[in-house]
């Protein structure tokens, strides 16, 4: 439906923040199963592992990140959605114990987002006879359907591309010769954060080379600091 893609009925519009949900854990999941991958990879590689060290390594990493980026996204999204509810609970409370304050504290807000003190008593009770609480909820809590916690949402996104983030430097590992391992994986990975940077701001409406550079710079210092420690320790050992 048109709706569900955010688009406005009356002009056209595709609103960009419909998107914020699952593209911020989307973006989140690939860019973080490249980087931790690579630089688990790039780490044991530069400590003078075998193949088959290389290859449990990141097997290893792909399945402990994906269970750990679900994890971690359900717990936290689940936690802004709790609270949330809490608010809107509250809000639910404050209508039906001081409706007449809840309206006062309506106006004001239109009145200062620019509104006649009289056009925004009118927006008020006209809004409160709709729907006191979708109008509360959404002027004053600032929560919409738009932008609202959807943790199993973003639990399912993040491990997903989080697992196909990660699936680019372990088969550039494995096709790789084993002197070369290093230097293929981090140069594919920092092409594939390049791309993937560029792909989320242009979904997000922001600026290509911006996001691309900003996604390849931290995948650069990660990469190079666990082939730091990785060289370091498959010396000394």
């Amino acid at each position: 439906m048109a709706a569900a893609e955010g688009k406005s009925l009356a002009h056209g519009e595709l609103h960009l923040v419909k998107r914020i949900g699952w593209l911020r854990a989307a973006v989140l999941g690939a860019n973080d199963g490249i980087v931790s991958t690579a630089s688990l990879i790039v780490g044991v590689a530069s400590a003078k592992s075998d193949s088959t060290q290389i290859l449990l390594a990141g097997i290893a990493g792909i399945v402990a990140g994906s269970m750990s980026m679900a994890a971690g996204e359900y717990v936290s999204v689940s936690s802004q959605s709790d609270t949330e509810k809490a608010d809107i609970e509250r809000e639910k409370r404050e209508l039906q114990e001081n409706p007449q304050a809840e309206l006062q504290e309506l106006t004001q807000i239109y009145i200062d987002r620019g509104l006649t003190a009289e056009t925004a008593r009118a927006v008020a009770l006209e809004l409160t006879a709709h729907d006191a609480l979708e109008a509360h909820t959404r002027d004053e809590l600032g929560i919409s359907e738009m932008t609202a916690a959807n943790p199993l949402q973003a639990a399912i996104t993040s491990a997903l591309t989080f697992a196909a983030g990660a699936a680019l430097p372990l088969l550039t590992a494995i096709f790789s010769p084993a002197q070369y391992v290093v230097w293929s994986v981090s140069a594919a990975s920092l092409i594939s954060l390049a791309a993937l940077g560029a792909i989320g701001a242009r979904a997000g409406g922001a600026k290509l080379m911006t996001g691309a550079i900003r996604v390849t710079f931290w995948g650069l210092i990660a990469m190079a600091l666990t082939a730091a420690i990785g060289a370091l320790f498959g010396t000394t050992l």
